[in-house]
């Protein structure tokens, strides 16, 4: 009797065990009849971009659970670089929804021909039917990026110089009336910014202002930003009197161009 009582616990949880292995098995096969079932399957893909002549027919037909959003989304960030991020989304039960996020340009980046450049330091083109803007001009990196690749993240000390000096001086209030056309990064240590005064002043247009030279080296760019917007706050339309100005140096040299 007691060896009967001690046996009735342990059948009825293997017997408990056994039902719910059984219980599980059925349901994985009805979810698996289910998701296989024409419903599922991928009929309509809708984008956010829709003057792009985007081709996802090869996601049409796939079951929409066996996609792998993830890998697709790395794929087609491949094949369309010019978009900072992509994102894939399941509209049950037969819908994807596909997200472009556009990459920003700051800056165009002159190499065998001309390329955009985001705040990253990503290359990439702009899409046919865009355009990027009146946007500096970085030069000097052929040496240093020699075989570009849209889509690609580059980290040389000249590009990320370039690209602070044109933050910095986007963050400068002081600085808003002024453009930077290019900036030369030939070399680190001697890089140049060329930058002019925008707008009307005084009757003259904005073209009777010529761009500016400003020697800012790689470092201390911040610092160097701020000691700039003060020297043309304090001078003006009298900018266009100077030559050059260098802060690479402990203090700044302004150079005028009439003197000897």
């Amino acid at each position: 009797m007691t060896k009967h009582k001690i046996n009735l616990p342990i059948k009825s949880a293997i017997l408990s065990i056994a039902i719910i292995i059984v219980l599980v098995l059925i349901l994985g096969y009805i979810r698996t009849s289910l998701r296989n079932l024409d419903y599922f399957k991928i009929k309509d893909i809708a984008v956010n971009e829709p003057q792009e002549a985007f081709d996802f027919s090869y996601l049409s037909g796939r079951n929409i659970f066996n996609i792998d959003l993830k890998k697709e989304s790395r794929y087609i960030s491949d094949l369309y670089p010019v978009y900072k991020n992509i994102r894939l989304f399941r509209i049950l039960p037969n819908r994807l929804f596909i997200s472009f996020t556009d990459r920003k340009a700051l800056a165009y980046v002159k190499l065998y021909r001309y390329f955009c450049v985001d705040r990253e330091g990503v290359l990439f083109d702009m899409p046919q039917g865009r355009e990027a803007g009146d946007l500096p001009v970085i030069i000097g990196l052929e040496r240093k990026i020699p075989g570009p690749s849209p889509g690609k993240q580059y980290n040389s000390k000249e590009l990320i110089a370039a690209l602070n000096i044109i933050k910095e001086s986007e963050t400068n209030n002081l600085l808003k009336k002024y453009k930077i056309e290019r900036i030369d990064v030939l070399n680190l240590s001697g890089i140049s910014c060329f930058i002019r005064l925008l707008g009307y002043s005084k009757g003259q247009a904005a073209a009777d202002f010529k761009a500016v030279e400003v020697k800012i080296g790689a470092d201390d760019i911040g610092d160097k930003i701020r000691i700039l917007a003060g020297l043309f706050a304090q001078m003006g339309e009298d900018i266009n009197n100077i030559k050059y100005i260098d802060l690479r140096f402990k203090e700044p040299v302004v150079k005028f161009k009439n003197a000897t």
